[in-house]
C-alpha cells in the first residue's frame, strides 16, 4: 500500500507564487507515489483577524486554484478541515498530553506574538497542537511542508510519541517533505514571499501585472549598471529562474550577466515570460472552476465524506485508549 501523506493551506486570501511553488507544486507532484489528503484549514485561519464572509468565499477560491493548478480529485482526497470534527476532537486530547513549555518555544508563535500584538489567542499558542492533529488523525506518515514549518513537524513527533507512549502504539512516525521551491524569497530579496509584506505574484494576475511588479524588483546589489558583470547565484531573480526557466535560458542568463552582456531587465522580462507560460493554463482553469460551483462542490463534499470516514476508525481506536467509552 501506498503510504498516506497530509498537508493543508489556511484560506487566508488569493493564493501567491510562495503557494504554488513552496506546497501546492509540491502536492500535485506527489500524487502517483502516495495516497495523498489535502486539506484548506479553515480552522487555523481563524487565528487571525477575518472576516466570515471572505473566510466561506476563500475557502471556495483555494479549492478552484487547487484543483487548477492539477489536484486530481481521483488521486487525492481534497477536503474541508472544519467539515471533519474529529479535528478538534482530537485536538483536545493531545492537549492533555502536550506540556505547555513545548508550545511556547514554537518559533512561529514567537512570530506571530509579535506580528498580532493585539490579538494574542489561545488558538496562536495552540496551532502546532492542531495542526498535529491534522496529521496523525489519517495516520500520515509524511507531510509535504515549507522549511518554516519543519519545527512543527518536529513538535508533532514529541507530541505522537508522548501519545504512544502513555496509550499504546497508536500513530506512525512522520517526516516531513521539503519541496524544490520550499522558501520563495519576495520581490524585496529579502524576506519570504508574502501577502502582508506586499512582495509577492498572485497566481491570478496577468502578464502586465506580473511585469509592473517584476520590473520593481530587487536583483544582484552588484549590477548598478548593465555594464557591470553580476553574479547570479547572489540575485534573487535568478533563484526564480531556477524555478521557472529551462537549460537554455538558464545559461542564457547565467553566460550574459556574468559576462556583463544582458541587462537585468532583459532577465527579468525572460522571467515574466516563462513565469506566465506556466501559469496562464492554471489561471484559465481557474476562471472555469469559479464558474461552476455545483462540481467544485460537489468535489468537496465526496473529500469530506472519505477524510470522515478515516478519520472516524482512528478516533474508534483513540477513545478506547484513552478511556472514553461507547463513544459510538
Amino acid at each position: 500500500m501506498k503510504k498516506r501523506i497530509f498537508s493543508g493551506i489556511k484560506p487566508t486570501g488569493d493564493l501567491h507564487l510562495g503557494n504554488y511553488l513552496g506546497a501546492i507544486k509540491n502536492w500535485i507532484s506527489l500524487q502517483n507515489d502516495y495516497d495523498c489528503i489535502y486539506s484548506i484549514v479553515d480552522l487555523h485561519a481563524m487565528t487571525t483577524e477575518y472576516n466570515p464572509e471572505d473566510l466561506r468565499k476563500n475557502v471556495f477560491k483555494a479549492a478552484c486554484n487547487y484543483l487548477a493548478c492539477g489536484l486530481d480529485p481521483n488521486k487525492s482526497v481534497l477536503m474541508v478541515q472544519s467539515s471533519v470534527k474529529y479535528h478538534t476532537e482530537l485536538c483536545w486530547i493531545l492537549n492533555c498530553v502536550t506540556p505547555l513549555s513545548w508550545l511556547e518555544r514554537v518559533p512561529t508563535f514567537k512570530e506571530k506574538t509579535q506580528q498580532q500584538a493585539e490579538n494574542i489567542n489561545t488558538g496562536l499558542l495552540d496551532y502546532a497542537v492542531l495542526m498535529t492533529a491534522d496529521i496523525i488523525l489519517y495516520k500520515a506518515e509524511a507531510v509535504p511542508v515549507g522549511e518554516d514549518q519543519l519545527p512543527h513537524i518536529e513538535l508533532a513527533r514529541e507530541i505522537l510519541r508522548r501519545f504512544n507512549s502513555r496509550f499504546g502504539e497508536t500513530f506512525p512516525e512522520i517526516k516531513g517533505i521539503v519541496g524544490k521551491g520550499a522558501r520563495v524569497k519576495g520581490l524585496d530579496g529579502s524576506a519570504k514571499m508574502g501577502k502582508s509584506l506586499d512582495n509577492c505574484l498572485y497566481l491570478y494576475e496577468d502578464y502586465n501585472s506580473h511585469w509592473s511588479k517584476i520590473s520593481k524588483a530587487v536583483t544582484d546589489p552588484a549590477r548598478i549598471k548593465k555594464s557591470d558583470p553580476g553574479t547570479p547565484e547572489k540575485c534573487n531573480i535568478f533563484s526564480l529562474h531556477q524555478l521557472f526557466s529551462g537549460k537554455d535560458d538558464l545559461d542564457y542568463v547565467i553566460n550574459g550577466c556574468t559576462k556583463a552582456e544582458i541587462g537585468c531587465i532583459q532577465c527579468k522580462k525572460l522571467l515574466t515570460k516563462n513565469i506566465n507560460e506556466e501559469l496562464e493554463p492554471i489561471r484559465t482553469k481557474y476562471n472555469e472552476l469559479m464558474n461552476t460551483p455545483d462540481y467544485v462542490m460537489d468535489i468537496l463534499n465526496e473529500g469530506n465524506k472519505k477524510a470522515n470516514e478515516i478519520a472516524q476508525q482512528t478516533m474508534q481506536e483513540v477513545y478506547e485508549k484513552v478511556g472514553i467509552i461507547d463513544k459510538y
